[in-house]
Formats: structure tokens, C-alpha cells, sequence
């Protein structure tokens, strides 16, 4: 894995002590995305993300405004890079739980991951993220998954709940083929920007969809599967458990095109 080329906080060169209270201390939230020709698809969706986990982590938030300038300076002149741009605060610690106030802002810039996979096969985890609707950085539950599906011979985990309800993969979002339509199953789980980006275009491509709760004894009713996330647009899942799915390329092509039809907005910032 290539290193970041840039670590900023706040638009100021990460010092060691920022870096090591977040070592430390796993207190707060992020994004992460693709940039493409200086700008985001679905930076709105990202925006809001960001702006929801701040007052409800911190209590306040460095503004929709603020968060673009920082994200342009940290992009530079650059094209194409990943960026991901994290929430902490070093007020706020296992001893010293109860600071309010507006969160300091980590940005970090590497090169542009590759898609997760090209097919991927997955088992069912009974596990449920801990605040599942907020892109945390306590990820110590799902790597422990990855790692329990991966030493049984799997290549991801797709988290269900005890009911048998499914939710969502380790660091996706999965939907369901059936027909021309897209089922997204419903239950807690983190919304997923890439998710939302294809179905703002999937009428375009004659396809529709719906949420609804989905278990692992419907997985017969549909056509086929599969996960999308911020470098993964739409991936074929071909097994769920000992339940195996074709990948229909023409559907799994109108996916990528619904996604790719969200252009990428400028990050300049916001009044």
C-alpha cells in the first residue's frame, strides 16, 4: 500500500502530537472519496455526512464552507487523488469525555485506490456496527470480521443482524437484483453515497428500486447481487454463504452508468 503524500490539519502540516492522539484515542468520524478532474461525485452527499457526525459527535461543526476550503487546499492542483478527511478533537479522550465544540479537521491525500474486486464471494457475520448510520473510526468489529470470512474461505463479510436480517458488507453497501428493479435492504446500516448515486440515476437507465427488509431466507428471490462503495461502483457477488449468483453484465453495466452520470462537483467553497 502507497503511503499518503499529505496529512493536514486544519490546513497546517500534522504535527506528531495531533497524530498521536488519534493513535490513541478512537473518538470520531470521516469520509473518503475519489477525486476526478479536481472534483467529487456526490461531494454533497460527503458534505453532509460530515456536517450530520459533527454536531452529533461534538456537539458543533466547522461549516459546509469551511470543510471545502480545507479539502481544495489539501487537493492542490492535483487531478486525481483519494482523499479522505477525518473529525477529531484533542480535547476530548478516555479521561476527558465531555468537550463540545467544533472539532479540529484531518485531511489526508494518497493515490487513487483500485476497485475492491472484480467478483466477490461473502458469508453472513451476525454483527451490527456500533452508531451503524455514522462512518466512525471504530473499526476494530468489522476488520475482525473481514478476517473471520477471509480464514474460512470467503473474501468479504456481509453483516446480518440475529434475526437473520441483512444489513450491510464490512465496507460496502449491498443491493439485490430482481428483474429491472435494484432492492436495497433496509435495517441499521451506514447510507452509503455511492449507493445514493445510483439510484438518483438508475430511471435513466430504466431500472427502479426500493428498500425493504430483505433476510438471508429471501436470498432465492432475486436475480443476482452486489456491492458498491466510493472506489468500488458496482462489483458482481457471486456467493452469499453456499447461496451462489450469477453476474449479469448488462444490468451490472446500467449500474455503473447510473453512478457515472452523477458528475463530480467543485469543491469551492460555500457561502
Amino acid at each position: 500500500m502507497e503511503p499518503p503524500v499529505d496529512i493536514l490539519i486544519d490546513g497546517q502540516p500534522a504535527t506528531p502530537d495531533d497524530l498521536a492522539h488519534q493513535a490513541l484515542v478512537s473518538y470520531g468520524a470521516y469520509t473518503s472519496f475519489r477525486v476526478e478532474q479536481g472534483g467529487v461525485r456526490g461531494l454533497d452527499l460527503h458534505l453532509a455526512r460530515l456536517e450530520q457526525a459533527a454536531l452529533e459527535l461534538f456537539g458543533d461543526s466547522p461549516g459546509e464552507g469551511e470543510l471545502c476550503r480545507l479539502m481544495a487546499q489539501a487537493v492542490g492542483g492535483r487531478d486525481a487523488c483519494w482523499l479522505r478527511v477525518s473529525l477529531f478533537s484533542p480535547e476530548i479522550g478516555h479521561r476527558a469525555p465531555s468537550f463540545v465544540g467544533r472539532p479540529r479537521v484531518m485531511t489526508v491525500v494518497s493515490p487513487p485506490p483500485p476497485p475492491l474486486a472484480a467478483s466477490i464471494r461473502v458469508t453472513p457475520i451476525i454483527y451490527e456496527r456500533e452508531a451503524p448510520h455514522l462512518k466512525h473510526v471504530a473499526t476494530m468489529g468489522l476488520i475482525r470480521a473481514r478476517r473471520a470470512a477471509r480464514a474460512d474461505g470467503f473474501d468479504d463479510a456481509l453483516f446480518v443482524d440475529a434475526q437473520g436480517r441483512i444489513l450491510e458488507g464490512s465496507l460496502w453497501n449491498i443491493g439485490f437484483i430482481q428483474g429491472e428493479r435494484i432492492i436495497w435492504p433496509e435495517g441499521p446500516m451506514l447510507a452509503g453515497v455511492t449507493q445514493a448515486l445510483i439510484q438518483r440515476g438508475l430511471s435513466d437507465f430504466g431500472l427502479a428500486c426500493e428498500s425493504r427488509p430483505v433476510a438471508l431466507a429471501d436470498l432465492s428471490d432475486f436475480d443476482g447481487a452486489f456491492l458498491c462503495n466510493s472506489a468500488t461502483p458496482a462489483c458482481p457477488i457471486t456467493a452469499i454463504g453456499d447461496v451462489a449468483f450469477s453476474a449479469d453484465p448488462i444490468i451490472l453495466d446500467r449500474l455503473e452508468r447510473a453512478w457515472a452520470s452523477q458528475t463530480p462537483q467543485a469543491m469551492a467553497p460555500r457561502r
